[in-house]
């Protein structure tokens, strides 16, 4: 016997690819083209540095209480964690628990299956429907637990909440999470649901619409007694999981109402306008509520576009992976970067 036989083995979340050169039109992986609020910029430069021999707070207090406040809730029904990411692995190895399989769209967030087979969870997927959307129906089977994001990635369409709560009321026994990572570019969250549903989490994230991907800070909602589990886990994991300034730039964040509100309209109609170029250059794709557009031409294979963009140092997001291996996810930026990358594609396909 090895000691290799006693490793766990997984094939792990291949992130999207962070070219070195400055040079580059990133449009790959749904960072926001703006910097973060004036008021993170002003409290970074004055951060107190002698506090960083100290160790954080490790009930996320500066950020929790910002977000309770910024959402009508109780700081007891905040959960903050490293990214998203974290917050969801978090919630995994909480409350998936259970010896049935949890379910998930087929076509999805590709990091749910590697979190699943991390922490050994049975799962089964449910397949989209022909136009992309979330069979609900599909949902109403026997299992462990439920996530979807909402919007959907890497499709970039909206559920409407009766359908969400449709999910949620088919599943009381089990915690269902909706993944709202992009939902500040279009649609409902799902919040106002947590009321009436005791099982229901919504998670978000500091990496899209608030501008702050390299700090890495997400976070969840969610009734009381779930985020006392939550905390229960990440106690017996790692107490000091968000670092000082990540707490308190966090927090600034939230409180810029105004500039958040402000960037995210400029995604918005830089989005629409993307959609109409890439319509009349033979462009089709689902009609997006997120920050990103997933996008298939009617005759020029993805993975051709996705390499003749990635020679004009215009980076894209390909998958070579069944259902989705000639569609390619473009990232919303700037205005200026838009018209570059248009101008390109019309260059490329006559």
């Amino acid at each position: 016997m090895s000691w290799e036989d006693s490793v766990r083995k997984v094939v792990p979340y291949v992130a999207g690819e962070q070219p070195k050169q400055k040079d580059v039109i990133k449009l790959n992986t749904n960072e926001c083209p703006y910097p973060p609020a004036p008021a993170v910029a002003k409290l970074a430069e004055n951060l107190d540095t002698d506090a960083f021999r100290l160790y954080p707070d490790p009930d996320t207090t500066p950020i929790v209480t910002a977000l309770a406040e910024y959402y009508g809730v109780k700081k007891e029904q905040v959960f903050v964690g490293v990214g998203s990411d974290d917050v969801i692995s978090m919630a995994f190895l909480t409350f998936f628990n259970n010896e049935k399989p949890i379910l998930f769209p087929d076509v999805t967030y590709s990091f749910y299956d590697v979190w699943a087979d991390l922490y050994h969870i049975p799962y089964k997927t449910v397949a989209l429907k022909d136009d992309w959307s979330i069979d609900v129906e599909g949902f109403k089977q026997e299992n462990g637990g439920v996530i979807f994001p909402n919007p959907n990635a890497p499709t970039g369409l909206y559920m409407d909440l009766e359908y969400v709560e449709e999910i949620i009321k088919a599943n009381p026994d089990v915690v269902v999470m909706v993944d709202e990572a992009y939902i500040d570019f279009g649609g409902k969250s799902a919040l106002p649901l947590l009321e009436k549903y005791d099982n229901l989490l919504v998670i978000q994230t500091f990496s899209k619409s608030r501008a702050m991907a390299g700090l890495r800070i997400g976070f969840c909602i969610g009734n009381e007694k779930l985020i006392k589990y939550l905390n229960d886990v990440k106690f017996s994991f790692n107490s000091y999981t968000m670092n000082r300034p990540s707490q308190a730039l966090g927090a600034a964040a939230v409180q810029d109402d105004a500039y958040f509100k402000e960037i995210t309209g400029k995604i918005i109609a830089t989005r629409e306008w993307t959609k109409k170029e890439l319509t009349r250059l033979g462009f089709t794709f689902p009609d997006s509520k997120a920050n990103f557009i997933f996008a298939s031409h009617k005759s020029v294979p993805a993975a051709d576009i996705f390499n003749y963009l990635r020679q004009q140092n215009i980076y894209v997001r390909y998958w070579n992976k069944d259902r989705i291996n000639n569609s390619l996810r473009i990232t919303i930026g700037t205005d200026s970067q838009m018209q570059l990358l248009i101008a390109a594609l019309e260059a490329y396909l006559g």
